[in-house]
């Protein structure tokens, strides 16, 4: 897959932690504007707004127009360490979550630092810290997280409000690592594969990929529905695609990474 100038900046805005909200106030652009940019909506978008975008996430035109990172330092990598970010990079995005959670668990642990740590890890009998990140990675114990109902719709969009939440709790598994919270549809414009009353799991973001499930509000209406570049896609082809260019204001709340089992 060939990385894009608009994926090196939704790459790097995520590394800082940075919300649509934040850059655009960072930026003085315009949140709706902000947003065509980073969704691919913006067939051009103006050479200013690329060079303060940048500016704000304290990164290079050059980098951002061309992949070619610029050298600020001056280390001097081994065969073994070019070896490993090579692998790396081929990683795909759960694996290289789980590589930095063991390098930052591995960390903390040289530091003397035992402020945070993972969910069902094992001291007694000498496990190992890895050890105990691998046995929270493949799903032998569970974990709470927040139930929103009717939320969203997977029909023609409802308004969005602040909503009562409850808990849950969920398998602590590799499928379910990156979600943040849950939501329960309404709607049948996703079947056969989301039926009206699924509980999606959803990993907070405010940006999704070209062909994935996300979570999104346009002008104040939410919407489950699959991302198609410049429109929102249903699955159920009874319901036409829904144009962006429709609308004023483009949010991503998240992105559907999984529903539970109904019981």
């Amino acid at each position: 897959m060939e990385y894009t100038y608009i994926d090196r900046l939704k790459q790097i805005k995520s590394e800082r932690r940075i919300t649509n909200d934040q850059l655009s106030e960072m930026t003085g652009i315009p949140l709706g504007t902000l947003s065509k940019i980073l969704a691919g909506i913006s067939d051009s978008p103006k050479l200013s707004n690329i060079v303060a975008i940048c500016a704000a996430l304290e990164c290079s035109v050059d980098y951002i127009l061309t992949g070619i990172p610029e050298n600020t330092n001056n280390y001097t990598l081994s065969d073994k360490e070019i070896t490993l970010i090579e692998n790396y990079r081929k990683l795909d995005a759960h694996s290289r979550e789980l590589v930095a959670m063991v390098i930052s668990k591995e960390s903390e642990r040289e530091a003397g630092s035992s402020d945070r740590g993972f969910r069902g890890q094992i001291i007694a009998g000498g496990a190992s810290v890895r050890g105990a990140a691998m046995k929270s990675a493949v799903g032998l114990s569970r974990r709470k997280i927040s139930l929103y109902d009717l939320p969203v719709s997977a029909g023609t969009g409802v308004y969005l409000t602040d909503t009562e939440s409850v808990e849950i709790n969920i398998p602590d598994n590799h499928e379910t690592a990156a979600a943040d919270f849950a939501l329960r549809i309404k709607g049948n414009s996703m079947e056969p594969k989301y039926r009206d009353g699924d509980v999606l799991l959803v990993e907070e973001c405010d940006s999704v990929e070209y062909g994935e499930l996300g979570i999104f509000i346009l002008d104040g209406d939410g919407y489950f529905k699959k991302f198609g570049g410049d429109r929102l896609i249903s699955l159920n082809p009874d319901y036409e695609p829904i144009l962006l260019k429709n609308f004023e204001d483009i949010l991503c709340c998240g992105r559907v990474v999984g529903k539970l089992k109904r019981k």
